[in-house]
């Protein structure tokens, strides 16, 4: 049974998918900005036959019904088109940024959540006192900052001032690295490069730390919040009543509950890490795929910038529906 509500919600995904895809195809193609001009003022002197001749090979010249009904339908078979500005198909272009993007993402969530759960049920655990009110106007702080802002002055202070950490890039050249999976941490691990593994750590320190301390402010809030309801519950006064340790009480009877509204922003929050890493990998010069996105965007290159927003849309469909499976685990009278 449980299986078939999934199948549900994968097919129920579907035109949510179309959609998105779309309203891309159209938003890109009524931009201002022509890839065909940018493309031919770089080159210089050129035809009005060059031009027309340039138009034809990537379909701008068909009618926009004709150009979303070729590329919805080159789509479905897997087809992304290829870069106007790389000539590299886009679907290549994504396999090859998306390890840098998924990396960078998952130590994020990772610094967020080891962070922000265990301060959140502290603070819960003692509400108004010193450190709950600290955490908490820190947290606040958290949310306020935007991930660029606090990238930049990441960089100003470790990089620029005290030279800590390095300023972009993924690792240290001439390392002598060898890549298999694209996944630098994991890789120089693989191939025993402990200097790999160290240039690779120091790379994502910052970004890592400017990607993620949103979401960690958000997230020890509301597992705050939550938990604060869940310890005023009668089934944990009973715990306590039986003479259960207060960490036993926490942990085993309080935080389970208390982790369903922190799971379901957390799965919020992973697809909002996607769609703002664009900026932080532009800021610190990070290869994923926010950077590829933002070129994409700056010169027109339409085939890549539908594909990462239909990869980006994905992850978020995606990350719903992992929320909702879990929901079923943590609590077995919730139903997908």
């Amino acid at each position: 049974m449980k299986f078939v509500k999934i199948l549900e919600r994968v097919l129920a995904a579907i035109p949510i998918m179309i959609g998105v895809t779309i309203l891309v195809f159209l938003f890109m193609r009524f931009t201002p900005g022509d890839p065909v001009d940018l493309m031919m003022g770089e080159a210089g002197n050129v035809t009005t036959q060059e031009i027309a001749t340039l138009r034809s090979q990537f379909n701008l010249d068909a009618p926009i019904y004709v150009q979303l009904y070729d590329y919805l339908g080159n789509a479905v078979h897997g087809d992304l088109g290829v870069s106007y500005k790389k000539n590299r198909p886009v679907v290549a272009l994504i396999k090859e940024t998306l390890p840098a993007t998924i990396e960078l993402s998952l130590v994020a969530v990772i610094f967020a959540l080891v962070i922000a759960i265990p301060i959140g049920v502290y603070s819960a655990v003692k509400q108004y006192s010193a450190i709950d009110r600290v955490s908490m106007g820190i947290s606040f702080l958290g949310v306020s900052m935007p991930a660029f802002w606090l990238g930049i002055l990441l960089i100003l202070i470790f990089s620029v001032k005290l030279g800590i950490t390095p300023v972009q890039g993924r690792m240290d050249y001439g390392l002598g690295f060898e890549s298999i999976t694209g996944f630098y941490l994991l890789d120089s691990l693989i191939t025993g490069n402990l200097l790999a593994f160290k240039s690779a750590s120091m790379h994502l320190i910052l970004p890592a730390i400017s990607l993620g301390a949103t979401m960690a402010a958000i997230v020890a809030r509301v597992t705050r919040s939550s938990m604060l309801e869940v310890l005023r519950q009668d089934y944990v006064t009973l715990a306590r009543a039986k003479g259960l340790s207060e960490f036993k009480v926490v942990v085993k009877h309080a935080l389970r509950n208390a982790l369903i509204p922190t799971v379901t922003v957390v799965g919020i929050e992973i697809g909002v890490l996607l769609s703002g890493n664009m900026i932080v990998e532009t800021v610190f010069g990070w290869p994923g795929l926010g950077r590829l996105a933002v070129d994409a965007i700056f010169n027109r290159d339409y085939p890549t910038v539908q594909g990462v927003v239909m990869f980006y849309a994905f992850v978020f469909v995606l990350a719903n529906l992992i929320v909702d499976v879990i929901y079923t685990y943590i609590n077995p009278k919730i139903t997908i």
